[in-house]
């Protein structure tokens, strides 16, 4: 039948109406293995033809439709493409109607099907009669190729929309349909499907995409629906040999032999439809998915994955075998996830049915370390399929997996990707959990001896043994989703911590206890918020009505549960930090009216004294923290408890404050040193006192008095404990902040605002003072709450309409600002090695560098916001600036953003700090190398580098920056020629080398901008300087020479195109450049924001170069008309408005000449210019023999490419020379003038200059395969 090995030559659509078939030699079996007598996709005895009397030809068509095309409705005539792409028919109703028409014309048919596939590729054309009748199968696609037209890449299979969508599941579903509609009759009649397998192979192998994919696409879903005619030819098989078999084993006296040849007949029919299909499969197979299968598009390489997981399902007496199943592996490794994301989904599949999934053990032994890699694939769906596929391999095998495999998916439990998690979480869950032994039926359902009871404890080993104990969180909500009963099962839990064990029982640890109060809090903290950790939460998703029913569920099961609970495991667990601090956390999952409702107010009073039981004996932040955020969740007016707690808080906060208040007395008294026994309990109730006050308002207790008495004895005394002054600074933060909510509020006296002034100012003095302590940690405090308290009390504290506020408005003096910019030099801007701040004092640990270097970045991170918030004078941030590259690895982020939120504030000042601090390290590097500066050192190419960086900055919209660019390079220009030389006259200014990184930012510059920096550049340099050509002088060199560079390109483009072109083109030219450059007064100064700001300086203002700068008389305004094509374009801008030596000047202006002396920077420009003038002259001689040179060959290769007459020569080269007048100054920005480049746009010669230079500029050129080497498609 259909043989793969000819699958690529020349298909021959039918011939003829009166002829047979010819011969589809690509179609048959050139070894005859397949042929069978009377079939075959070859020519057939009797087969009726194109037009064949006794066939198609004098049919009536079928009945909606009209000359091959579909009628809708009475509409016009509509293809088969745009039946199936309105969508608007059932797809049954459409195959049902072509059926039908094929049947009386079933060439018509045919060519309307081979339409439809040729449009649903997005090819404009089609095939005609004509064409399906004489020309050979690659003729058509290679016509139907340059037909294809499309000026996108776009194709309906690729398209966005809801139609186009709907399209492509309409287009799989005609072709499944059309094979099943006739797969009792016409897809055996060795002409349909012939024609149609022809047409998709030749298209699959095109080289237009669109042809390709969408061919490949049909093509597998054709083989698809083979498979499903296959698999029902195997089953009628089946049952006619069993009808067979029973007959026949009949006795003879009731055996009916003419029912046997029946039987025997059917049987035969069906084995040749059988055979007849599987040459069909074959020949899609190799001729399309062997190829197609390692396409260069990735999409084209899925759909053949996806499919033949659906023939391996489908058929998988056939398909599933290594044969195919190799493919899907090797394909594994594909560079694309969609491909790699098929290939796993298509496994999963066949692992799905058990019965499947047990022969694939040779494909699982091959490619499982494959598919364990995949896990940890860079495309996290790839990585899920993976987890997941795994997990049906465990299910079909325990073997399978080794342990080394297993525990490269344990871990990912802990991924940051939630799904990852979770599939990880369903693995582990199906690992460890679902396997259960005859010893473990029977056993009770909840408590201790439970099946949960062991599995708690089986999650409670695996826990500790990832040794990641602090993500108890993230493993809770990874196992949520398959495991979410048993960590509901709290009963079981408290159990495990309360109950004794039983003799024979192991009991836990207290490591292992520890882990396990962990996970029971995490499991109430997920059942009650509903939500992933921190960090894996996928956005915020509303709750539906079963979930916030299974939500208030858990909640009050935890509440009834807990409140008996909870006192009895803090009573056990008093003394333990771990356990305690978690349990504390449970109360605030509760649901306090059940406290009432279930009459459980004993057990509330419980949980009451135990808490200050937990308190009394504690002195760890953490546990006194936990106690009062308890107290605070209990402290609810809106519920009855309310007066019970807030009775018992009093209490314990009274006996604090008076313990405090005592102790201090006693600590503080004149001319008795305290010993540490005092001290230790001084630290221990303040501590307290901190920990309370920050959840709840301790107002009534005047701490503010004695905290403040505490820190300024401690300042004058210089001998208090760090940790007494550091919480007493907490403590007294914490009052100056409850004292302004109550501000806020309204509920504050009118003299409690003049009090609450006195406070915050005399506390932020006595903070600056603690700024010089000798000790780091009391720096560090004192450091972060003025930086909070300079913040909240920043002028922003009036906003929201809060304008009663005013008066408590503080705004830092110098000495404040000098203070905190000096700690973040010392404290943050250090050295890894030389920070001895880490808490363990093991510099050599990771740990601690990254728990250090997090302290500094929060401490820099707290200056920076002073500075974004305009707290702080903007300059400031210089300092932080410049070592922007030095530390940029380690906080570059943080000075980056404040960078950009600087310039969002103020352009302009953000621009003075920027160089600002570039001139910071320019001196720094002057005091440490000395007045010579080296520019190939490190340090000044350090500096070169990040004045790169800072320029980079401002973005690509030079408008949005003009101002401030302008305004830096201004401020640059000065501090360059600030000083002079310390040796002397004739040496350059001592900051010059700042020119040439100045230079850095002058591509920011617009054109208008660049002249006027340019002149005020010229105000600083004297005669000399101009001369000056040594290497000491290369900077300002540069810099002039970076201003000019871009800054006269419009003017100088179409000079240069002047003095080096055609006289004819020189003339049409020189109108529209005078009417470019001649701008009125007004319109120029209105160009450039800066000009007035620098060119209207008083008279009275000295430059740092020993004398007075006179005004440049600008020759912006000069007509370009005056000048003639040798002065080049030099010449516009550089001349001052005398007339130049070499021309007659008109007697006004030579007798102003012989009256005023001409000053110094007129001889400046009047050297440059005849220096200027000569060069421009020698580059104009270079460039017309160059054009000269150019011309010559372009007529000798016009003569030898096209043969043209003489008189064609130069209307050729003068079109080519005038096509690119428009575009000439755009063109030849920023070119070198040196050679000229010539521009071959497209016109009615372009045929007669194919042997010239491509046009690069034209479009059609660009899309030409001879330019660019690349196909089109």
């Amino acid at each position: 039948m259909i043989a793969a090995q000819d699958l690529h030559t020349e298909f021959q659509f039918p011939q003829e109406a009166e002829s047979q078939l010819s011969l589809d030699t690509d179609l048959e079996d050139p070894d005859g293995k397949n042929a069978r007598t009377g079939k075959g996709l070859a020519a057939k005895k009797g087969k009726k033809a194109f037009g064949d009397k006794g066939g198609a030809a004098g049919r009536t068509p079928g009945p909606g439709r009209v000359n091959g095309h579909h009628r809708e409705n009475g509409m016009e005539n509509m293809t088969l493409f745009e039946v199936v792409k309105m969508g608007k028919s059932a797809t049954q109703s459409i195959v049902d109607d072509w059926i039908e028409a094929y049947k009386q014309d079933r060439d018509v048919a045919l060519l309307d099907l081979i339409n439809f596939f040729i449009q649903c590729s997005g090819c404009r054309g089609g095939v005609s009669g004509d064409m399906f009748r004489h020309m050979q199968n690659s003729e058509i696609i290679r016509k139907m190729t340059e037909e294809f037209d499309e000026d996108s890449g776009d194709y309906p299979l690729t398209m966005s929309g809801p139609l186009w969508k709907k399209f492509r599941i309409s287009f799989c579903d005609f072709i499944a349909v059309l094979v099943r509609q006739c797969q009792y009759s016409i897809i055996y009649d060795e002409y349909m499907m012939d024609t149609l397998i022809s047409l998709l192979t030749g298209l699959s192998d095109s080289q237009v995409r669109a042809f390709r994919h969408t061919s490949t696409l049909a093509a597998m879903k054709l083989m698809t629906a083979l498979v499903n005619v296959a698999l029902n030819l195997s089953i009628n098989m089946d049952n006619t040999q069993r009808q067979y078999e029973a007959e026949r084993n009949k006795v003879i006296a009731k055996r009916a032999n003419d029912r046997l040849e029946l039987l025997l007949q059917k049987r035969k029919e069906l084995q040749e439809n059988q055979d007849e299909i599987e040459n069909m499969m074959n020949a899609i197979f190799k001729g399309v998915f062997v190829h197609r299968y390692r396409d260069a598009i990735a999409e084209i390489r899925a759909i053949c994955i996806e499919e033949i997981g659906v023939w391996m399902k489908l058929y998988s007496d056939a398909f599933l075998n290594d044969s195919y199943l190799k493919y899907v592996g090797w394909t594994m490794h594909d560079k694309q996830g969609e491909v790699r994301l098929k290939c796993l989904t298509s496994l999963q599949s066949l692992f799905y049915n058990r019965e499947l999934g047990a022969r694939l053990e040779l494909f699982t032994s091959r490619f499982k370390d494959r598919i364990v890699s995949m896990t940890l694939d860079k495309e996290y769906d790839v990585a899920v399929q993976a987890i997941k596929l795994l997990t049906l391999v465990l299910q079909s095998s325990d073997e399978v997996l080794t342990a080394e495999d297993c525990e490269s998916v344990y871990h990912l439990v802990y991924s940051a990707h939630r799904p990852i998690a979770v599939s990880a979480g369903e693995f582990l869950f199906k690992k460890l959990f679902s396997h259960r032994g005859p010893e473990e039926e029977g056993l009770p359902r909840r408590g201790r001896q439970s099946l949960n009871g062991s599995l708690i404890k089986t999650t409670v080993f695996f826990f500790l043994e990832s040794e990641l104990h602090e993500h108890g969180a993230y493993l809770v909500d990874s196992l949520w989703e398959c495991a979410s009963e048993l960590l509901k099962d709290w009963e079981t839990m408290i159990s495990l911590l309360l109950d004794e064990p039983v003799p024979g029982e192991e009991a836990l640890t207290d490591r292992q206890e520890t882990a396990l109060v962990e996970i029971m809090l995490c499991a109430i903290r997920q059942a009650c918020e509903c939500h992933p950790p921190v960090g894996r939460a996928t956005g915020k998703r509303v709750l539906s009505a079963k979930e916030k029913k299974t939500q208030l569920d858990d909640r009050t099961r935890i509440t009834e549960m807990f409140a008996v609970a909870l006192p009895l495991l803090l009573a056990k667990y008093c003394v333990d930090i771990d356990k305690v601090t978690n349990l504390l956390q449970i109360p605030k999952y509760f649901d306090l009216d059940i406290y009432t409702t279930g009459r459980l107010e004993k057990h509330l009073d419980a949980l009451l004294r135990q808490i200050w039981e937990v308190q009394d004996k504690h002195t760890d932040t953490e546990v006194l923290e936990a106690c009062s955020t308890t107290y605070h969740s209990l402290c609810n007016e809106e519920f009855t408890i309310y007066n019970r707690v807030d009775i018992a808080r009093s209490q314990l906060l009274d006996e604090l404050v008076d313990k405090f208040n005592r102790l201090l007395e006693d600590f503080l008294q004149e001319g008795e040193e305290p010993d540490e026994d005092d001290a230790y309990q001084v630290l221990s109730t303040l501590k307290k006192i901190s920990a309370f006050h920050n959840a709840h308002d301790l107002s009534k207790w005047d701490l503010f008095t004695s905290n403040y008495r505490l820190l300024n004895t401690g300042l004058q005394n210089g001998d208090m404990p760090e940790q007494i002054v550091i919480h007493s600074m907490q403590c007294t933060h914490y009052v100056i902040l409850w004292h302004l909510a109550k501000a806020s509020d309204g509920s504050s006296l009118k003299g409690d605002m003049v009090t609450l002034r006195k406070q915050m100012r005399a506390f932020c003095l006595m903070c600056q003072r603690y700024l010089n302590s000798i000790n780091n940690s009391v720096k560090e405090q004192a450091f972060t709450i003025l930086c909070d308290l300079l913040l909240i009390f920043s002028h922003q504290i009036m906003s929201s309409g809060r304008e009663q506020l005013e008066p408590l408005v503080y705004t830092p003096d110098s000495s404040l600002q000098s203070d905190l910019l000096n700690f973040i030099l010392d404290q943050v801007f250090i050295d890894q090695d030389d920070d001895n701040n880490s808490t363990d004092g093991q510099q050599d640990e990771e740990a601690s560098k990254i728990e250090a270097l997090h302290k500094r970045r929060n401490l820099l991170a707290a200056y920076c916001k002073l500075i974004i918030y305009n707290v702080v004078e903007m300059n400031t941030g210089a300092d932080i600036f410049k070592q922007y590259m030095r530390y940029y690895n380690d906080y570059g982020d943080i000075i980056k953003e404040t960078m950009s939120k600087t310039r969002q504030i103020d352009k302009t000042q953000c621009a003075k700090t920027l160089v600002l601090s570039l001139q910071m390290l320019f001196n720094d590097m002057l005091s440490e190398h000395g007045f010579t500066v080296d520019r190939s050192t490190s340090s000044f190419c350090g500096i070169k580098e990040l004045a790169r960086r800072f320029s980079l900055t401002f973005g690509l919209d030079q408008m949005k920056t003009r101002e401030a660019i302008a305004m830096l390079h201004k401020d640059g220009i000065e501090f360059a020629f600030k000083d002079p030389s310390p040796q002397g006259l004739g040496n350059p200014p001592l900051n010059l080398a700042f020119l040439d990184i100045l230079s850095e930012f002058s591509s920011k510059l617009i054109r208008q901008d660049k002249r006027s920096v340019h002149m005020y550049l010229e105000r600083f340099m004297t005669v000399q300087m101009a001369l000056q050509r040594d290497d000491c002088w290369l900077p300002l060199i540069s810099y002039r020479n970076s201003l000019q560079a871009g800054g006269d390109d419009d003017t100088m483009s179409v000079l240069s195109g002047i003095s080096s072109r055609g006289s004819t083109r020189s003339k049409k030219t020189k109108p529209a450049a005078a009417a470019k450059r001649k701008l009125p007064d007004a319109e120029e100064n209105s160009c450039s924001s800066s000009d007035a700001v620098w060119m209207n300086r008083e008279q009275n203002v000295q430059t740092p170069v020993m004398m007075h700068s006179p005004h440049l008389t600008s020759t912006v305004l000069r007509d370009p008309k005056k000048l003639r094509p040798e002065e080049s374009y030099a010449a516009a801008f550089t001349m001052p408005t005398e007339q130049q030596p070499h021309q007659p000047a008109p007697p006004q202006q030579q007798h102003h000449h012989h009256q005023a002396a001409i000053d110094y920077n007129t001889q400046v420009t009047w050297m440059l210019t005849q220096r200027q003038q000569a060069e421009a002259r020698q580059q104009q001689e270079r460039v017309s023999m160059h054009y000269a040179k150019m011309r010559n060959h372009m007529q000798q290769a016009i003569r030898r490419g096209s043969g043209l007459m003489e008189d064609d020569e130069e209307p050729i080269v003068e079109d080519v020379m005038m096509s690119s007048e428009d575009r000439l100054e755009d063109i030849n920005e920023g070119m070198d003038f040196d050679t000229m480049d010539i521009d071959l746009p497209a016109s009615k010669n372009r045929r007669e200059r194919t042997e010239l230079k491509p046009d690069y500029f034209d479009p059609s050129s660009i899309m030409d395969d001879s330019v660019l080497n690349v196909p089109m498609f």
